[in-house]
């Protein structure tokens, strides 16, 4: 087609219009970028305004996420019909009105009194976004393939290939996620973003009607152009617009959209749930979008590729504990290679401007496919995460062509492999030191098969595939419950000496076979909340208040006349601690124990009641609530302790909490200490672990915190329900 383009003698262009072309390049370009940064700036800005009274959840992300893509594919739709039925000079008109309306519903607000209803939470979530954030996000999500299509009635030369302007929107996403946790978040509270957000659309709805002024009736010069492509291309538009050419486009949309949406849980579980982990797989994600939609982008097709199969082999093992660092390095890495790769082959497939929005719709109907299979269905489907590792496989399959199997003699090299890493995997969970001997066998797997890697990758990449399913099928065969909920994915884990709830990659909880029902780990009485209620008044009963349930350790402490009430926002976790084959905290405590479900922080804020000691323990495995630990927060504790103390535990593999809550508390007049406790031999043996702890009371305070307490630092800029910067603490 080019060829035949390069010999039609077009016509003779004024140097007049060759302004206009300037100013219309740079109008669209910059409506492009501005549009799409506003598309993306809002995700992260809505899920954090909704956040906190979704207590913390990871799963938020996913969610919101698949209603993004949803009314993405909506928006898509939209731009496609209306532009193919009203014809572009007709849809200006009614593009601009629809961009106007959301100019009504903003700035964006959480419905006064709304919290999640934890028994439909997925449900709830998405009826929320509707609501706030539904008018705006759909009409920010027509403007890419509007804005495309517009420019190729502006008789600019390169009208008839618009898809720069893709590459130009993904930039200003980029833009947007990055500058959302890095410099927006640190310096702006929730109410400065959301004005912010007003006068970028605003902005917006201006620009976008700039470029409706330079949409005009097709020129010579794009007459010419288009009488050139039809020769080549006319013909060939039916044939090549099979629904096997679709199915391509949503096959190829959909596995990278499972991968963002399957890396993001993985490491946001264990991490936090905030929107710098939240971005950095997504700008991953929208970059790919950048490097496939540029000229010549076919050229790394090959590379990419291969790349791909030789890191898969490397995949299996940062499942088994690898350090953060590089757990996050491969995982991002990986990603970001199998997700270019499909959008390289989208872009290579990418059809001529007549079926531009037409494309879109498809791509997005890939991207909410993917994104609904892992957010909705999967947690219905399976009771451990399994869309992530089978979204790898997926892409390595689409890596991995039928046609470019390997030959018999290395196709006997995969089915010995699978099956010696199979019986390998097997075998080792049913030790003692399961997880130690399942590493050394899969690296001597990966030492003896390695030079396969170097010229034979399409060898190992199959058997990295199959590693990781047995990885995830097989499992520590000590587990005797797996569950998942919208809050965390729980194990129940039993051994010779003791009972464990496993929450992500994190211990919630044990029961020690010769001595059930007592406080240890985090818990044990000769750490920092035994030495808190040490305290409590020996001749008095007392009445303790605990935001997270765990598996009730924290009952056992509890006299007959005490009284002990929990707060669980996750109705799984409360089934499991009641189940007394596993755990006997609170079958045997001799307090009156009760369990109210729900957000911790909205329950003891609506409660009557004032609590001697409130415990704040209420992590999903390392993933931090931060709505819980803001200055409304502390204050509100605060109220409900009176002369008592609050103790929060800050154990953390990845961030140092202390500061943020010593600052919260110099600025509410009221004093905070920190103990960081190394359990002694003897007390390791009774079951006790290292954690942190951090005491707050007020001045008139009954309880004293000196010898292992140490005042708690105080310093950075205080956390509040409408600011805080997690990024900040990060060790």
């Amino acid at each position: 087609m080019s060829g035949a383009i390069r010999d039609v003698a077009l016509p003779q262009v004024a140097v007049g219009t060759v302004s206009r072309h300037r100013v219309a390049l740079l109008a669209f370009t910059l409506t492009s970028f501005v549009g799409s940064a506003l598309l993306f700036l809002v995700q992260p800005m809505v899920a954090r305004l909704l956040l906190p009274a979704a207590g913390g959840s990871a799963s938020l992300w996913s969610t919101a996420m698949v209603f993004f893509q949803v009314t993405l594919l909506g928006g898509y739709l939209w731009a496609h019909f209306t532009t193919s039925k009203l014809g572009v000079s007709r849809h200006r008109g009614l593009h601009l009105v629809l961009l106007a309306l959301p100019l009504l519903v903003l700035p964006l607000a959480v419905p006064g009194g709304w919290s999640l209803d934890a028994d439909r939470p997925i449900l709830d979530t998405l009826w929320v976004l509707g609501v706030m954030v539904g008018l705006p996000f759909f009409a920010l999500s027509t403007a890419s393939p509007t804005l495309q299509r517009w420019f190729s009635e502006t008789g600019h030369p390169h009208a008839q290939d618009p898809y720069f302007l893709y590459a130009a929107g993904n930039v200003g996403s980029i833009g947007a996620l990055l500058g959302y946790p890095l410099i927006i978040e640190p310096r702006l509270g929730l109410g400065a973003q959301t004005t912010l957000f007003t006068v970028g659309y605003a902005t917006l709805l201006g620009l976008t009607a700039a470029c409706a002024f330079f949409v005009h009736a097709p020129s010579a010069t794009t007459s010419a152009l288009r009488a050139a492509s039809s020769a080549t291309a006319g013909q060939a538009a039916a044939s090549t617009m099979a629904w096997a050419r679709r199915a391509r486009w949503v096959t190829f949309g959909a596995v990278p959209s499972a991968l963002l949406l399957g890396v993001t849980r993985h490491l946001a579980t264990d991490v936090a749930s905030f929107p710098l982990l939240w971005a950095v797989p997504l700008t991953l994600y929208l970059l790919t979008f950048v490097v496939a939609f540029q000229p010549g982008s076919e050229r790394w097709l090959a590379p990419v590729n291969m790349a791909v199969l030789l890191l898969a082999v490397a995949l299996p093992l940062s499942f088994l504990g690898l350090p953060l660092v590089p757990t996050v390095a491969l995982h991002c890495l990986w990603f970001f290679l199998a997700a270019l790769l499909s959008h390289l082959r989208l872009a290579k497939d990418r059809p001529d401007v007549n079926h531009l929005t037409e494309f879109y719709a498809w791509l997005s109907v890939g991207g909410a496919l993917g994104g609904a299979t892992v957010a909705l269905a999967a947690p219905l489907l399976f009771d451990r995460v399994w869309e992530y590792p089978l979204a790898i496989v997926a892409a390595i399959a689409l890596a991995l062509p039928v046609r470019a199997l390997p030959t018999r003699g290395r196709g006997v090299a995969i089915v010995l492999g699978i099956t010696i890493v199979s019986l390998l995997a097997a075998g080792a969970w049913t030790q003692s030191q399961g997880e130690h001997q399942l590493t050394a066998a899969a690296l001597g797997l990966a030492a003896a098969l390695g030079y396969l890697a170097v010229g034979h990758p399409k060898v190992m990449a199959p058997i990295a595939a199959a590693t990781l399913i047995v990885l995830v099928a097989v499992g520590p065969t000590n587990a005797i419950f797996r569950d998942r909920s919208f809050f965390g994915t729980y194990e129940v884990l039993t051994y010779p000496d003791r009972t464990e709830l496993v929450m992500g990659t994190t211990i919630h909880g044990r029961d020690l076979n010769d001595s059930p029902g007592h406080a240890t780990s985090y818990y044990h009485p000769a750490g920092p909340l035994g030495s808190a209620f040490d305290q409590m008044d020996a001749d008095a009963s007392w009445h303790a208040g605990v935001v997270g349930l765990g598996v009730g350790e924290i009952a056992a402490y509890g006299r007959t006349g005490d009284q002990v009430t929990f707060f669980e926002i996750d109705p799984v976790v409360a089934d499991i601690a009641n189940n007394e084959e596993w755990f006997g905290h609170l079958a045997r405590a001799e307090a009156d124990v009760a369990i109210e479900i729900g957000d911790g922080r909205l329950l003891v804020e609506a409660s009557e009641d004032t609590y001697d000691l409130l415990v704040v323990d209420a992590f999903s495995s390392d993933s931090i609530p931060v709505h819980l630990l803001t200055k409304e927060a502390v204050a509100s504790y605060l109220d409900h302790v009176g002369s008592g103390a609050i103790m929060i535990h800050i154990s953390n593999r990845h961030f140092d909490l202390a500061p943020v809550l010593g600052q919260i508390s110099k600025d509410l007049g009221a004093n905070a200490y920190l103990w960081h406790f190394d359990p002694a031999a003897a007390d390791r043996e009774t079951g006790a672990s290292s954690t942190r702890w951090v005491a707050i009371t007020a001045k008139d305070s009954t309880f004293t915190f000196d010898g292992p307490w140490d005042p708690a630092p105080a310093h950075g800029r205080t956390w509040t329900d409408d600011f805080s910067d997690l990024l900040a603490t990060l060790k």
